[in-house]
């Protein structure tokens, strides 16, 4: 029985392995690089089943031996017997059993025949179309016969096209190129579905503001100190981000928003960057970028949008959908994501990784960048023709899809990060218990201090110097004796350190760090050095390679010019008398904390929300732009800006046409026009105003020069990232031809520049007026 048993239970799991296949063989054709490999499988079953049922038969031959044997032995005679008799069937009862069978072992293998030929017949048909596929001459596809000659070349190269089912037949070439990437039409032969009418898109989930950051801790992960960093702040700022929160949520009176599904990559924290920052936490490192990080993933989280945290490239990948291989092949399926928060390092990671999806989906990314880079280092052609190509530009993005750390490039977005606010008791607590003759160094490191010893000897006359240098075991002599040094202390005690002091001084480095605006709201004095000639990638090691032209005059230019005196003093570190001066100036100066606006909570969170529902780099587009110059094509429609009362710039003409979506609103827009050897950022701020570079587009016509009584002798389209801009002295007039290199940057002796301007609100230079 047991014996039966199992022969009949092995021929019933072999019958649905093998045979499992044969009947998915209607979806040959929907996989024409399958039909070979199936149908040899399909064989091999054959040629499996009819062993089968030839053992069977042998089998039965040997029982048949087996029962002529037991008429003429005494095996079951005796007591003594090992087996009773009754143990053992009638072996004709075996027999039938095994002949039945083999019978159905039998049958079934000719049925498998009839499949077989079934399958190859249809294989056959579609090998002749694979024999078929010639290269089309379609000029809608100019491209085509180029990539098919390159994948005949190089498809090996990258296991992601063997993935997607290329096997080196013409036929695979044709259609991974038509139907996975884009540059060759369908093949007509190919059993495509007719596109069916889409259902409408279902209803967005609305974004809700968040009121627990638990939730967010936990998509923050662990594993490293960065990490711990982040969540501790994270934790220590919570009750003034909520409080912020409902401040924006009754400011919104309810308005409905959408929430988008956002992946946040910080590429500098994964392994295959080097992750430099996490070991270096406790050890006086950098802190400038985990800081702003905690704090967009706090503000992006308590708006209400659903978040996605990765600091692995392994872990990008999954959340991608990235196909297996070396990253030369689209993603798998469409992007997930509305947003991508990440940093330079993460959007090399991303071109790496995603195939052409990279410039498909390369509007939906944001990028932080703590420096800024300017438009003619972002444009690829432009930089490399210009001399303004480095390591970290040329990605053809539009300027405001990278996010500075502080407003100091207007052509790229401000995210910025916060600082703690004090409320009205701590502010009368740090007021009454502020020591005058106490100074704290900006500077954890001791290679900051070294050749300092003249301006701490100056500074040591008047105040009692302290220190926050990290060291292990020995004192670093890099600090003087004199100075008190406290080493690498916790945020919230180095908190209560600047709330005792009087004084915060930077030595020159490091440059535009979040520790200045930290000191000011503890109701510090910030001193720092003038640079002279200021500091850029020009003359300056720090700044080189960097993809910007931007000329730094302090250690810290926003505090220099957002905040100024008596919070900031900016002195010539290499003249002694003034700086003496300033010390004994800040000695007898009193001073309350201040913070501006736009590093409080509810600024930050009122600034991401701005830019989430308004800033849409994938369907915005500019208007088109002449072919050629001197072409009628220049001759446009009449200008919408009108000339302004006083007759000093153009602004909106009230009675012109106005886009209801267009952001920042049209009625913020100023034209002025600057001086030669001026920028249009200095010109605007010049005013009292920031330059908007998305008006650009409205400025970019003849029109407008003779509007600000500029008679142009000619006028030429040009790839330049100064114009539109007139030449002093000859008034030949230049427009833009590239929008995207629509600059706010940039300034030349021989021309003056066509600048857009715009207001902002009181302590949030990122937002016009009416942008919220």
């Amino acid at each position: 029985r047991i014996f039966v048993l199992g022969i009949g239970f092995f021929t019933l799991c072999f019958l649905m392995t093998s045979l499992g296949g044969q009947f998915s063989a209607k979806r040959l054709g929907d996989s024409p690089f399958t039909i070979r490999t199936e149908v040899m499988g399909a064989l091999e079953s054959r040629g499996v089943l009819r062993r089968m049922s030839d053992m069977l038969e042998l089998l039965m031959k040997r029982m048949d031996i087996l029962a002529r044997l037991e008429n003429t032995t005494d095996f079951h005679k005796g007591d003594e017997a090992r087996f009773p008799l009754d143990r053992f069937q009638p072996a004709a009862g075996l027999m039938e059993r095994i002949q039945a069978i083999a019978q159905n072992v039998s049958d079934i293998a000719i049925k498998v025949d009839q499949i077989l030929q079934n399958s190859l017949l249809n294989g056959k048909v579609m090998e002749g179309r694979r024999d078929q596929c010639e290269v089309p001459r379609d000029p809608k596809y100019p491209d085509c016969a180029g990539k098919v000659e390159w994948m005949r070349a190089r498809w090996t190269s990258d296991p992601c096209y063997a993935f997607f089912g290329v096997d080196g037949t013409e036929c695979s070439f044709l259609i991974y190129l038509s139907e996975v990437e884009w540059f060759c039409p369908p093949l007509p032969w190919r059993n495509r579905t007719a596109a069916l009418p889409s259902a409408p898109p279902l209803p967005r989930a609305q974004a809700a503001f968040q009121s627990d950051l638990a939730h967010l801790l936990e998509l923050i992960g662990t594993g490293k100190e960065s990490l711990s960093f982040m969540k501790k702040r994270i934790r220590h700022l919570a009750q003034q981000w909520l409080r912020a929160t409902r401040r924006l949520e009754q400011k919104l009176k309810g308005r409905q928003r959408d929430q988008k599904h956002i992946l946040i990559h910080i590429g500098f924290l994964t392994e295959e960057s080097g992750d430099v920052f996490s070991p270096r936490v406790l050890k006086g490192g950098p802190l400038g970028e985990m800081v702003q990080w905690a704090d967009i993933l706090a503000a992006l989280f308590l708006l209400g949008h659903s978040l996605k945290v990765t600091v692995s490239l392994k872990e990008l990948q999954s959340h991608l959908g990235v196909p297996p291989g070396r990253g030369n092949c689209p993603l798998t399926n469409p992007l997930p994501f509305d947003l991508i928060y990440t940093d330079y390092h993460g959007l090399q990671q991303m071109k790496q990784h995603m195939g052409l999806s990279f410039k498909k989906y390369r509007c939906r990314v944001r990028v932080i960048d703590t420096f800024g880079t300017e438009p003619a280092y972002n444009h690829e052609e432009y930089a490399t023709l210009r001399g303004y190509r480095t390591n970290w530009g040329y990605w053809n993005l539009q300027p405001t899809q990278f996010m500075t750390m502080f407003p100091h490039t207007p052509d790229n977005s401000f995210m910025g990060f916060v600082s703690e606010e004090l409320n009205k008791t701590e502010r009368q607590f740090i007021k009454s218990n502020k020591v005058s003759s106490m100074a704290v160094v900006y500077g954890k490191e001791a290679s900051i201090w070294k050749g300092k010893e003249k301006f701490l000897a100056i500074l040591n006359k008047y105040m009692e110097i302290h220190g926050t240098v990290y060291y292990e075991t020995q004192r670093p002599p890099e600090v003087p004796a004199f100075v008190k040094n406290h080493g690498l202390l916790p945020q919230h005690e180095f908190q209560q350190l600047l709330r005792k002091a009087k004084l915060f001084i930077g030595f020159g480095f490091p440059y535009e760090g979040p520790a200045p605006l930290e000191a000011i709201a503890n109701g510090c004095v910030f001193l720092q050095a003038r640079f002279d000639p200021p500091h850029s990638s020009l003359n300056h090691e720090f700044f080189r390679g960097k993809p910007t032209s931007r000329e730094v005059s302090s250690q810290h230019p926003y505090a220099e010019d957002f905040i100024g005196k008596p919070h900031v003093w900016t002195v010539d570190y290499n003249n002694s008398e003034e700086f003496e001066a300033a010390i004994k100036t800040i000695v007898r100066t009193q001073v309350d904390p201040y913070l501006p606006y736009e590093y409080t909570c509810e600024g930050m969170l009122e600034r991401i929300h701005a830019y989430i529902q308004h800033q849409d780099f994938c369907t915005t587009s500019s208007p088109p732009l002449p072919p050629k110059a001197k072409s009628p094509a220049m001759q446009s429609s009449p200008s919408p800006l009108a000339l302004s009362p006083n007759g000093t710039h153009v602004v909106w003409s009230r009675g012109a046409w106005r886009d209801a979506g267009a952001w920042p609103p049209l009625g913020s827009l100023q034209g002025w026009l600057a001086e030669p050897r001026r920028s249009c950022t200095d010109t605007c701020r010049q005013h009292g105003l920031v330059c908007e570079p998305t008006f650009f587009r409205f400025l970019n016509k003849k029109e407008v020069f003779l509007q600000l009584g500029v008679s142009c002798d000619s006028t030429e389209y040009e790839m330049n990232h100064l114009y539109p801009a007139v030449s002093g002295a000859a008034r030949d007039c230049y427009l833009q031809k590239e929008p995207l290199l629509f600059s706010c940057a940039g300034q030349h002796p021989k021309y003056r520049r066509l600048c857009p301007c715009r207001d902002y609100r009181q302590g949030q230079v990122a937002l016009c007026r009416d942008c919220l």
